[in-house]
């Protein structure tokens, strides 16, 4: 089916093989995003409310601790009446508490992610399975499986690690600051002048970190594009030695990875740093300012190491905020590439049902269709194939042969004109409906990490063995299925990786007839055979043909020979039709293109 999009990717002029794929991002409001990010977690109340309850007795414990620690100093220095022994006591049972709380937050954490990425990626998925043919024809596989990948790993790294840190963080930073105020207002405002600086710090880098890690993913997915490619087509990449080329093309999109990922990391990275000069210069003010006080008497020596333990307990957080942004910004450019997908419309299932009936006769009523605008590949296409009755499209690579049967099923609507089946308009008709009734065979296999019995019950689950059995038959695939290791219950590798293309072909070809459709089509459903297999399994589509409407694409014009009608298409317009003999006697562009095939010349 390759072929009229490749049509349609050359008549763009200027565009090469990236710039077709290459979806611009533009940046989502942060605050909508992470609010859409928050309404899954409401599907956790249980586990989240746990957590935080959890965080919350952690964070007593740690704005706790130092208060303790300050009755200690105050004993010990004679400026405090108390039992010590209590005190040092209390302290530790604190700091235990305090520690198996980051514990346990901490699992809490992992479950709540993964639970959250489950259910995203069981979103996407599904969605993905959902969206037109179209959508899937025009962006990247490899951007398309980065966003199922490493878009939603990132948001579940990002949960796991910095959910807790953010709660606990920010009822440290009200508590920590309420103690402060309590103990000593006047130390407590000059030790926020700090947080000042830490917010301008964090506002410019930060928008550098979101610039640089939202190009970083989009690379990534470009990336991903070009391995997969590469991979899938390897064999045409050596052919050709075309290693060089491909690797060129390869390390530069992955330099331009690099140099936004070491930018993204280097951004992130100096906040750290940074918070903790700004933390630094929060102690020095508290001892500068703080023995000031001690020595006039209006705070213990106690309150002043507490007061120094609550500055860092009030400078980590912000630290450890900073220090997760460029995570948390990376996790938000996740999130809203992949909620640009979910946002896509799904391909339209509505519909009547097609009527049922033993005719299937196809009409084709002045069509027009185009992958571009501007650009058209079907014009004012006519055509009417009788029920029951064989009709082939033949022309060169690029006439539209295989986009007249994208409009059957429906993967593209007509821009104008339209198609019937006995009659009903197929607009009208589910996609859902119609395709069950309409059965094709590839020129490119596609075949599951499955058994052979599952990958032919995939044109009909509920098809029993006699089926099945009836099905192989008739495709010649018999003897075929006897000599695999497990007969029906092999199980065959990716892409069927593990057979040949001839006996991929054949799978394919019998998997169509377990389909038992009113119309059959052939997308040059032979080329991958032998001349004598081919010779076979045209004798066998005789018979499943003799009651189904067929349309056969085919460049080997010896099997199409005997149709009832043959239709030539020369940029997406009939230019003649007829039977093999009447055509031959036209000695027209059928003439011109059996000639060069079996004569051996050129006209």
């Amino acid at each position: 089916m390759a072929d009229d999009k490749k049509l349609m990717e050359r008549s763009i002029p200027g565009m090469n093989r990236h710039e077709r794929f290459l979806e611009v991002e533009h940046a989502e409001n942060t605050g909508a995003t992470l609010k859409r990010i928050a309404s899954y977690f409401t599907q956790e109340k249980v586990m989240v409310m746990g957590m935080l309850g959890v965080v919350v007795l952690g964070t007593i414990c740690g704005v706790c601790a130092p208060a303790l620690q300050s009755g200690a100093i105050d004993i010990i220095a004679g400026e405090k009446a108390g039992n010590l022994g209590k005190t040092i006591a209390g302290m530790l049972a604190v700091y235990l508490i305090y520690s198996s709380s980051q514990l346990v937050q901490g699992l809490f954490s992992a479950k709540i992610s993964q639970r959250l990425v489950k259910r995203m990626r069981g979103e996407l998925f599904g969605k993905i399975v959902a969206l037109p043919v179209q959508y899937l024809d025009t962006h990247s596989h490899g951007d398309v499986m980065s966003r199922m990948t490493n878009d939603i790993e990132n948001i579940s790294t990002t949960v796991s690690q910095s959910l807790p840190s953010l709660c606990s963080g920010v009822l440290t930073i009200i508590g920590t600051v309420a103690i402060m105020l309590y103990y000593c207002w006047q130390l407590a405002i000059l030790s926020f002048t700090t947080v000042i600086l830490t917010f301008l710090a964090a506002k410019i880098l930060s928008k550098q970190v979101r610039k640089f890690s939202r190009k970083r993913q989009q690379l990534l997915g470009e990336l991903n594009g070009t391995v997969e490619e590469m991979i899938s087509g390897y064999h045409t990449v050596v052919a050709y030695n075309h290693q060089d080329i491909t690797t060129e093309e390869f390390c530069k999109t992955s330099d331009s990875l690099t140099k936004a990922g070491i930018r993204t990391d280097a951004f992130s990275g100096v906040m750290g740093p940074i918070m903790n000069c700004i933390g630094n210069i929060g102690f020095v003010i508290i001892a500068a300012f703080g023995s000031y006080f001690a020595i006039n008497g209006y705070i213990s020596v106690g309150i002043i190491s507490a007061f120094i333990v609550y500055a860092k307990q009030f400078s980590r957080p912000l630290n450890e905020i900073a220090q997760i942004y460029g995570q948390l910004q990376t996790a938000i450019a996740g999130a809203e590439r992949v909620f640009a997908v979910l946002d896509k419309e799904d391909e339209d299932m509505t519909g009547d049902l097609l009527v049922e009936s033993n005719h299937a006769a196809v009409s084709f009523q002045h069509v027009n269709f185009s992958y571009q605008q501007g650009h058209p590949v079907i014009r004012d296409f006519s055509l009417n194939v009788p029920s029951g009755k064989k009709v082939a499209l033949v022309g060169s690579t690029g006439s539209g042969k295989t986009t007249v049967v994208n409009l059957l099923l429906r993967f593209y609507d007509t821009d104008s004109g339209k198609i019937t089946i006995d009659g009903q308009d197929i607009s009208q008709v589910s996609r859902k409906s119609l395709r069950n009734n309409v059965a094709i065979v590839l020129q490119d296999t596609v075949l599951f990490s499955d058994t052979v019995r599952n990958n032919l019950q995939y044109a009909n689950e509920n098809a029993a063995q006699e089926q099945l059995d009836q099905a192989v038959e008739m495709s010649r695939s018999k003897d075929m299925i006897a000599t695999l290791p497990q007969g029906y219950d092999t199980m065959l590798e990716m892409g069927g990786a593990n057979i040949s293309q001839r006996q991929r072909q054949l799978l394919a070809i019998a998997r169509a007839f377990v389909a038992d459709p009113k119309i059959l089509i052939l997308d040059e459903a032979t080329s991958n055979v032998d001349t004598r297999t081919e010779k076979a399994i045209q004798s066998a589509m005789q018979k499943i043909m003799e009651n189904r409407t067929s349309i056969v694409i085919a460049h080997r014009l010896s099997t199409i020979r005997d149709s009832d009608l043959i239709v030539v298409m020369v940029q997406g317009e009939i230019v003649e039709q007829g039977n093999h003999e009447e055509l031959l006697e036209r000695k027209g562009k059928y003439y011109e293109l059996y000639m060069t095939q079996f004569a051996g010349f050129s006209i």
